[in-house]
C-alpha cells in the first residue's frame, strides 16, 4: 500500500506497521513493557498508554509547577 495515492487524496498512503495482538492491556504491559507499548506501538493498545503517560506527565508537570508557585 505504499506509496499509492487514491482518488481525492494528495498524499500517498504509507505502509501499516507491524503488530501484535494481545488479549489485555495488562498482558501488553508485560509482554512489551510500557514503552514498547506507548513509543513503538508494538501492539493495539499503544494510544491506550499514550494516554497513561500523557496523564503521568502531566501530573507530574503540575506537582512541579505548584511546588514552584
Amino acid at each position: 500500500m505504499s506509496d499509492e495515492v487514491r482518488k481525492g487524496e494528495r498524499i500517498p498512503r504509507r505502509a501499516l506497521p507491524e503488530f501484535e495482538e494481545v488479549a489485555n492491556f495488562g498482558e501488553a504491559m508485560s509482554k512489551h513493557g510500557f514503552w514498547g507499548t506507548a513509543l513503538e506501538d508494538k501492539n493495539q493498545y499503544g494510544p491506550v498508554s499514550m494516554m497513561v503517560l500523557l496523564l503521568i506527565v502531566a501530573t507530574i508537570t503540575g506537582t512541579i509547577l505548584k511546588l514552584l508557585g
